[in-house]
């Protein structure tokens, strides 16, 4: 099995789990650490849990309750399986639903409108989205437990809509991120600093302003490194460390994501070098 972190935050886990086992491993029993769901993306495999057995294939999700044992079989061939894991902190589990048996199902099988965020979670996770893991992994879950308890998980939370102080809470974190964009912030800092749950927060950043918190981030990001390019004579690299990018080839595929362009290209064009670029059409917007 390899086990690989994604993200590691005060309220979610993401761990990607690779498992090579085929029908020749003797099943053994294990024991869920905490509270977790778990998209599979590819495969198959037995899920023995509470006196059940469950089958699980692509587009499945397998849910775990902490401290019930377990034991995973693979019986069906040698081909392996993958999945998305999101492990839950006990102050999250409670803000979605704390009665246990909405997280000792077992499983649910290939659903639409549960895989279609399981996807999407997929996307972010492999970069090909500029959502947050933290942020998609809320509402992966909260989709979760709406499918088992079958209630629109919107109702009867608290909305921003007519409410000043939600509004302001929504603007001043903006305004906070905008001037922290160079450090990490991630859902449970930013939702921290507005005097939020994060699960409150995401829903009142969102419906206030447009985008998620991370979005904003990636923006306020991408707006400093334009600046920086068109006016001082930094490297690529630094601009993008200075802008609070940790990854180089993360800031190229976002700049160009936004711009059109090759943040070189975007250089050139501010200095009057390059003007035809200034006309291109971004293939997708950031």
């Amino acid at each position: 099995m390899q086990v690989r972190i994604l993200l590691q935050t005060e309220h979610v886990t993401v761990r990607d789990y690779r498992c090579d086992a085929g029908p020749e491993a003797q099943p053994f029993e294990e024991q869920h650490l905490g509270t977790s769901i778990s998209y599979v993306r590819r495969g198959s495999f037995g899920y023995r849990y509470r006196g059940r057995r469950h089958d699980l294939v692509a587009g499945s999700v397998l849910t775990g309750h902490a401290g019930d044992e377990f034991t995973c079989t693979h019986d069906h061939h040698a081909c392996g399986d993958e999945c998305l894991s999101f492990h839950l902190s006990p102050a999250f589990v409670d803000s979605l639903n704390d009665k246990a048996e909405v997280w000792r199902g077992g499983a649910l099988p290939p659903l639409a409108e549960v895989m279609v965020l399981g996807e999407l979670a997929q996307a972010v996770a492999a970069g090909h989205s500029d959502l947050g893991l933290d942020e998609v992994g809320h509402a992966f879950a909260a989709r979760v437990v709406a499918t088992v308890t079958g209630r629109d998980f919107g109702r009867g939370l608290p909305s921003s809509e007519g409410t000043a102080r939600d509004r302001r809470r929504a603007v001043e974190t903006a305004l906070w991120i905008d001037a922290h964009a160079d450090r990490e912030i991630d859902l449970a800092a930013a939702a921290s600093e507005a005097g939020l749950s994060p699960f409150h927060f995401l829903r009142v950043f969102t419906k206030v302003l447009g985008v998620t918190p991370h979005q904003y981030l990636l923006r306020a990001r991408l707006r400093r490194a334009a600046r920086l390019l068109a006016e001082s004579e930094q490297s690529v690299t630094a601009v993008a460390y200075d802008a609070g990018f940790a990854d180089l080839s993360n800031f190229m595929r976002s700049f160009r994501r936004a711009a059109g362009v090759t943040p070189r290209d975007f250089r050139q064009a501010a200095r009057g070098k390059n003007r035809k670029i200034l006309q291109e059409r971004p293939a997708l917007t950031a």
